[in-house]
């Protein structure tokens, strides 16, 4: 009977691998393989080794030696949607839904920071115990946080959120059920019609990718500029598109980008839309003004857990960066956001648009809102929400719709 290949062998070949390679020559991928499966074989000679166990091997110290360790075949795993690193034996991973822990373990704390170290310089960013909180991405556009030591207390923590290889489009949020043709429709219009968008939810609710799918929408013709921390958007219609990323403090605490900064510097590049990936904090007042200052179609997300709070939050936000009169700030919300959508994520796991809502304008000092669609939760079938969207309300504002010949 064939013994199971462990992890004490796995480390043991894959330090013969790395005993074996010359360093001082560029060797080649193909050579590194071809290696790895000869010292499999010897090792085979002495204790059998299943076909199975040869090439999980195989896989695995290719991967530590050329690429990303365990994490490479989890992020070829499409049905990954996030990596939860807490240390290096603790993994988690987002799996339909589920949070469950991965068997998957770095052979140490030096490799987990080694591939740490990998992640960041890909995109020319320093992380370290000076600097111990970056934000980055990887190649395939999937979001990355990282903390070191000292403010991650015992171990470093990475988190990834994966993106779809296929972008999310309108057509597919229709097949998992997330919004309905007839939202579709009118969300179409508005956007080409230059309706100022603000999509709101919760962690994971999928703002960003409902973003992405709005982007669709936009006439081809127009100029536009898309601002983030970490650049993930991919609108692929728009051909006069630039896409601007923020940019972290160097060691010297010099040269930070912030959104605010690219957010002033967007007004001078003739643009016609503005999207501005996420508002966190005070570069809400520069979104406020961008989307008050002629640039019908601009679109931004933020977290909240309803319409009526991400008003709020906008509010504190402004508040962050500048002391203006609470009037004030309403007054620039209420005459610069147009349509708020607000997406959710159910009990289910399930991710669905709530509710969709106009910004109607400012009366006794407060921001009224008009509801047009809700979704209301009808039973629970096997473990899956059942609902529908209800018409609620009717678009009151619909000038912009009319100047460009189109009504709902």
């Amino acid at each position: 009977m064939q013994l199971s290949v462990t992890d004490d062998l796995e480390k043991e070949i894959r330090q013969e691998v790395m005993n074996a390679l010359d360093l001082s020559m560029d060797v080649s991928d193909e050579e590194i393989l071809t290696l790895i499966k000869n010292i499999i074989i010897e090792k085979g000679k002495n204790r059998p080794i299943s076909l199975a166990d040869r090439k999980r091997i195989e896989n695995h110290v290719f991967n530590s030696l050329r690429k990303l360790d365990v994490l490479e075949d989890l992020l070829n795993d499409e049905e990954i949607t996030e990596i939860m690193i807490n240390g290096p034996e603790n993994i988690f991973i987002e799996k339909k839904g589920r949070v469950v822990q991965c068997s998957e373990k770095f052979s140490s704390e030096e490799k987990l920071n080694d591939i740490i170290q990998n992640i960041v310089a890909q995109s020319n960013k320093i992380v370290n115990e000076s600097n111990p909180i970056v934000d980055t991405r990887l190649s395939d556009g999937s979001r990355v946080n990282i903390v070191l030591k000292p403010a991650a207390v015992d171990y470093s923590i990475l988190s990834i959120r994966k993106f779809p290889k296929e972008q999310m489009n309108m057509e597919r949020l229709k097949s998992f059920g997330s919004i309905s043709e007839e939202q579709v429709e009118l969300l179409r219009k508005l956007v080409a019609s230059g309706y100022n968008i603000f999509v709101s939810g919760g962690t994971g609710s999928g703002k960003t990718s409902f973003l992405n799918a709005l982007g669709e929408f936009i006439p081809s013709d127009e100029r536009v500029i898309t601002i983030e921390d970490s650049a993930e958007l991919q609108l692929k219609n728009v051909d006069n598109l630039v896409r601007l990323e923020a940019r972290n403090a160097n060691l010297e605490g010099k040269n930070e980008i912030t959104i605010r900064d690219l957010l002033k510097s967007s007004l001078r590049m003739r643009p016609d839309r503005i999207i501005v990936g996420e508002c966190r904090g005070a570069e809400a007042l520069e979104m406020l003004q961008a989307f008050n200052t002629g640039h019908d179609g601009s679109c931004s997300t933020g977290h909240s857990n309803s319409c009526k709070d991400m008003l709020s939050r906008l509010e504190t936000m402004v508040l962050m960066g500048a002391e203006i009169p609470l009037p004030a700030i309403r007054q620039q919300i209420a005459s610069g956001i147009d349509i708020i959508v607000q997406l959710g994520r159910l009990r289910d796991k399930s991710r669905k648009l709530l509710e969709i809502t106009e910004v109607l304008g400012l009366e006794d000092n407060e921001i009224q809102l008009n509801p047009l669609y809700r979704f209301k939760e009808l039973e629970e079938v096997n473990g899956r929400i059942v609902g529908q969207w209800e018409k609620v309300g009717s678009l009151i504002n619909q000038e912009k719709l009319a100047a460009n010949g189109m009504q709902i």
